[in-house]
C-alpha cells in the first residue's frame, strides 16, 4: 500500500462545492469526492493548530492534560509505528510552528522530511533596513503594524520574494510532492504527508487567483484579520473574504495537479488518498474572525474529510454520515498499511465505514481547547459547555516539555511543577503538573484576551445550521454532557477537570 495524505489549514468545510458551498469554485474537491468517500460528520479534536497534529500522530485527544506543545517522549507516532512495520514515510511542510518550541518533535518522527521557508511569520528572509514607506502604502495598518515586535512585520518581508507563484510556498509544497512522487512512485510500502498551511492566515494568494474575487476595497493588503469580533465596513469584510476565497481556490487548483498525477499514473488502484484538515476559520459569521476565542461553532470544529480506499472502489463517490474525529485518521492509516494500533490509542479506524461494513464507529465527537469549552457533537446537536469560570484557578498541565507556543514555560510556572504519576498514555513514565496560570502564553491566553462568549450554549443542527438560536433542552444537554465525561474517562483525564467543568465523575466498579 502507498498512501498520500494531504493536510491543509484552516480550510472550510462550507467553502467547498462538495459539501454544499457555491462562493468558491472547487471543481478538483468536487473530482476528489467522486473518487472518494466524504464524510459529513467529521469534526475536530484537540485544538489549534499543533494540539490537532498531537491527535493525528497518536490517535487520542490530549485537549484535557495539556495546551499546545511538543510531543512527549512516551507518545506513539503513526509515523513510528509505520517504520516499525517497514513502512517510510515522509513529511513536506510549510507549517512554522513546527520549528518553534512548542512544536518539536512532531516532523523528526518522519523517516525524512522537507521544510517549505515563507509562511506566516518565520523568521525567513533577512532584511535589515525594510522598505518602510512602501511597506506603509502597500499594506493596511489595520492588519499590519510598521512595528519589527510584531511577527506580522516578518510576513511583509517574506512576501518580499514572493513575485511569482512558483515563489509562494504552497506552490512549492506541492512541486516537492510530485518530486517525491517522481522518485518514489514505483517503490511500496510508503506513506507522504503532504502539509499545505493555506489556506490559514495570511490569506495571500498569487495574483491570477485573487483577480477571479474583485472587490471594491482600495486600500493596502487587507488579509489577517486578529482573533476578535467583526467590526469592518462592509467593504472591508468582502476583501477579507475574498483573500481566503483566493487562497482555497489555489488549493483546489494544486489539488487538481495531484488528481491529474493519480490519473496519469493509474495510481488510484493501489494508492490511498487522505485528504482533511485540522480546524476551520471564523469568516466574520457570529460576528467573529478566527478561532479558539470563541464557542467551537460548526465553521471551526466541523471540518471536511475525504478518503480514497482502493481496497474499496466500489466505494468512490459515496458519502458518510457516521461521527468521526481528528484523531480517527492515526489508526486509519495504520489500518491502511497493516500496522496494528498501540494500545494507547482511543480513536477508531474508519475502514469498516469505508467498506460499508459499519453504520458508525463512535455516537459524538470531542473536541476542546485547554481550558476552553468543551464541545460535543453526535450528528444533529452541538454542545459548547463552558466551565462556570475559565480564568479560576484549578487546571494543571501534565508534560515534561513545558514549552509553549513560541517559548518555554516562565520561572513562576515552573516554580508550581511537582512530579506526579503519569497517566495510562505515559507509559509508566511520571509528569511534571504544572499549575494552569491564567496569564500563562497559551492559546489564547497568549494574546492577553483569553475566552468570550462564555456561555454554555446548546445548538439543534437539524432545525438550525447556521446556529443563529441556542435551544434549551435539558435532557439532551445531560446527554451530551455525559458523552463528555465518558470521553475524558476513555483518555484517563486528570481528576481536576471533571470538577472544572461542573461534570460529576462517574465511578465504576
Amino acid at each position: 500500500m502507498r498512501t498520500v495524505f494531504v493536510l491543509f489549514d484552516s480550510l472550510n468545510r462550507t467553502a467547498l462545492g462538495a459539501y454544499g458551498g457555491d462562493a468558491i469554485a472547487t471543481p478538483n474537491f468536487d473530482r476528489l469526492a467522486a473518487r472518494s468517500v466524504t464524510f459529513d460528520q467529521h469534526y475536530a479534536g484537540s485544538l489549534p493548530c499543533m494540539p490537532a497534529r498531537r491527535d493525528l500522530h497518536t490517535g487520542r485527544l490530549n485537549f484535557m492534560h495539556r495546551s499546545w506543545g511538543p510531543l512527549e517522549a512516551f507518545d506513539n507516532s503513526f509515523a513510528d509505528v509505520l517504520r516499525d512495520k517497514g513502512v517510510y514515510s515522509h513529511l513536506i511542510t510549510d507549517h512554522v510552528h513546527y520549528f518553534e518550541d512548542g512544536g518539536a518533535g512532531y516532523h523528526t518522527r518522519f523517516d525524512s522530511w522537507e521544510f517549505i521557508r515563507g509562511q506566516e511569520y518565520d523568521p525567513w528572509v533577512p532584511m535589515v533596513a525594510p522598505p518602510l514607506d512602501r511597506f506603509r502604502a502597500e499594506f493596511s495598518d489595520k492588519h499590519y503594524p510598521l512595528d519589527r515586535s510584531s511577527k506580522r512585520f516578518q510576513h511583509m518581508v517574506n512576501r518580499e520574494v514572493m513575485q511569482d507563484e512558483a515563489d509562494f510556498p504552497g506552490p512549492k509544497c506541492f512541486a516537492a510532492g510530485f518530486d517525491f512522487l517522481e522518485r518514489n512512485r514505483a517503490a511500496d510500502d510508503w506513506l507522504l504527508m503532504l502539509e499545505c498551511f493555506d489556506p490559514h492566515e495570511p490569506f495571500h494568494a498569487p495574483e491570477r487567483f485573487r483577480d477571479a474575487f474583485p472587490t471594491d476595497y482600495e486600500g493596502g493588503a487587507l488579509d489577517w484579520p486578529y482573533y476578535a469580533r467583526a467590526t469592518e465596513s462592509p467593504t472591508e469584510l468582502d476583501e477579507i473574504r475574498a483573500n481566503y476565497a483566493a487562497l482555497v481556490a489555489m488549493c483546489d487548483e494544486y489539488l487538481g495537479r495531484l488528481l491529474d498525477y493519480f490519473d496519469a499514473h493509474d495510481m488510484w488502484k493501489d494508492t490511498a488518498l487522505v485528504v482533511s484538515t485540522d480546524h476551520g476559520f471564523l469568516l466574520s459569521e457570529h460576528g467573529w474572525w478566527g478561532k479558539c476565542r470563541m464557542p467551537y461553532y460548526e465553521e471551526v470544529s466541523h471540518i471536511p474529510l475525504m478518503i480514497h480506499d482502493p481496497r474499496n472502489p466500489q466505494a468512490a463517490g459515496s458519502r458518510c454520515g457516521a461521527v468521526t474525529q481528528t484523531p480517527d485518521i492515526m489508526p486509519t492509516l495504520l489500518g491502511l498499511h497493516g500496522a496494528e494500533l498501540p494500545p494507547e490509542v482511543r480513536a477508531h479506524d474508519l475502514a469498516p465505514l469505508l467498506a460499508g461494513t459499519a453504520e458508525k464507529v463512535r455516537d459524538s465527537a470531542i473536541f476542546g481547547i485547554f481550558g476552553g469549552p468543551v464541545g460535543i457533537a453526535d450528528g444533529r446537536y452541538a454542545l459548547y459547555h463552558y466551565p462556570v469560570d475559565w480564568r479560576a484557578p484549578g487546571l494543571r498541565e501534565y508534560t515534561l516539555a513545558p514549552q509553549h507556543m513560541t517559548g518555554p514555560f516562565t520561572t513562576t510556572e515552573l516554580k508550581t511543577a511537582a512530579m506526579v504519576p503519569g497517566f495510562d498514555f505515559t507509559k509508566g513514565v511520571p509528569l511534571m503538573a504544572i499549575d494552569a496560570l491564567p496569564d500563562a502564553k497559551r492559546v489564547p491566553m497568549n494574546d492577553g484576551l483569553g475566552f468570550d462568549d462564555a456561555e454554555t450554549r446548546l445548538y439543534d443542527l437539524r432545525t438550525d445550521p447556521a446556529q443563529k438560536a441556542p435551544v434549551t433542552d435539558p435532557e439532551v444537554q445531560a446527554r451530551l454532557v455525559a458523552e463528555a465525561e465518558a470521553a475524558f474517562r476513555a483518555h484517563d483525564a486528570p481528576e481536576e477537570t471533571y470538577g472544572w467543568y461542573g461534570i460529576a465523575l462517574e465511578v465504576t466498579a
